[in-house]
């Protein structure tokens, strides 16, 4: 019932869509054999790689969905959906560009003056400008809200003074938007806004939080009064709650919520085809191929209404909770579909280094990008307003 009230039904791909595949396709194919992509889960994540990410730039394939007059390819967010999943089904090295061409370069065309567009946009579609998210603090997770990061005004623009956490590649990337409160207000929703900050800048210090894997991708974010000017505030001060919410739908509803383990069953899959396989492996790894189906078609409805500019926030937080629900639970159903020991030891790119990679990464599916708890809260909500 839920699923039928909130779809937009079955989405169709422009007709270009099946030629650019191919293309993406070939691409990934020459890539594949230079030893530049390892089909590992969670590559949108830890796949730092920013000559790779040059690579799809050169193609037009970085900012497809920003206008030409700011460098990017003027197409459409279905066809930009194709490369996406193409890329995240080989486990390709996206993470150097994702949140800039996912959010931050959206957010800058939606919001940004024309300075701020004509700075950063032509750079994020070339490939050449990288942004983290500063959204997260130690007890401002789910509840967003109560952030305590401060911008406080100052002569020639805002001092920020605060600490955001879970700031995914800080450590190397150019820029993080940072939402900041501003104003001091009995609805905590208001007085938030939202800064384009050098990561680079003085009084910024970077501290590593190291994941299961010892892979260093996430960090504490600190703010020791750093200076910004007055082009570093993105929309108007107090807007930030609206614009975050905004970017939320943006960073839930994609491909990455539901596709970050299918490298693993991509290579299950092979590993059944070199055995003999049993109905019951068959019978499983269907099931698990029809969850799929379903959960990409309502992310394509998702994609089609931002294209079309209709809000779909709700679709977006059903999408992340089932998406990352299904990830964590492919994982647990490989390992008794194929009982293989997982082992890091092992060559790389093989089946059992793949299963250990998604092991360590598979606690924090459902908890990134908002933890489904909340967003179940959010589809009630927006249940309860449609009803």
């Amino acid at each position: 019932m839920v699923l039928s009230a909130l779809s937009t039904g079955a989405v169709q791909l422009p007709p270009e869509a099946r030629k650019l595949r191919q293309e993406v396709r070939d691409f990934l194919t020459e890539e594949r054999a230079a030893g530049t992509i390892l089909g590992r889960p969670d590559s949108w994540l830890t796949g730092w790689d920013p000559a790779f990410t040059r690579r799809l730039a050169e193609r037009g394939w970085v900012g497809m969905a920003l206008p030409q007059e700011y460098g990017g390819g003027g197409r459409g967010n279905l066809e930009r959906y194709v490369v996406i999943e193409e890329l995240l089904a080989a486990g390709a090295p996206v993470s150097a560009h994702w949140v800039a061409d996912r959010q931050a370069g959206p957010s800058i065309l939606r919001h940004g003056t024309e300075q701020q567009r004509k700075c950063y946009l032509p750079r994020i579609a070339a490939g050449e400008c990288f942004f983290s998210i500063g959204m997260s603090e130690q007890n401002s997770g789910s509840d967003l809200a109560s952030v305590q990061t401060r911008a406080e005004r100052t002569a020639g623009g805002w001092r920020l003074t605060g600490t955001k956490m879970w700031t995914g590649g800080a450590h190397i990337n150019d820029y993080a938007i940072v939402l900041a409160r501003t104003e001091d207000c009995e609805d905590r929703h208001a007085g938030l806004s939202q800064f384009i900050v050098d990561l680079r800048a003085p009084h910024i210090r970077v501290e590593p939080i190291r994941l299961l894997t010892g892979e260093h991708t996430f960090n504490y974010f600190h703010l020791e009064g750093v200076e910004v000017g007055e082009d570093a505030l993105l929309g108007r001060p107090g807007d930030g709650w609206q614009q975050v919410t905004g970017e939320l739908a943006l960073e839930r509803s994609g491909p990455e919520r539901f596709l970050s383990t299918l490298p693993l069953l991509i290579a299950l899959v092979d590993q059944l085809e070199r055995s003999a396989c049993n109905p019951e492996q068959h019978g499983r790894v269907g099931r698990l191929t029809a969850r799929l189906a379903s959960i990409r078609q309502l992310s394509l409805g998702v994609a089609a209404a931002l294209e079309a500019g209709r809000p779909a926030d709700v679709q977006a937080a059903l999408v992340k909770d089932l998406g990352t629900r299904f990830e964590g639970e492919l994982v647990a159903e490989v390992r008794e579909i194929l009982p293989v020991a997982a082992r890091f030891d092992a060559t790389r790119g093989t089946f059992p280094e793949l299963l250990a990679t998604a092991i360590l990464h598979s606690p924090g599916y459902t908890l990134r990008g908002g933890t489904n708890e909340i967003l179940r809260g959010i589809i009630t909500r927006g249940l309860e307003l449609n009803s």
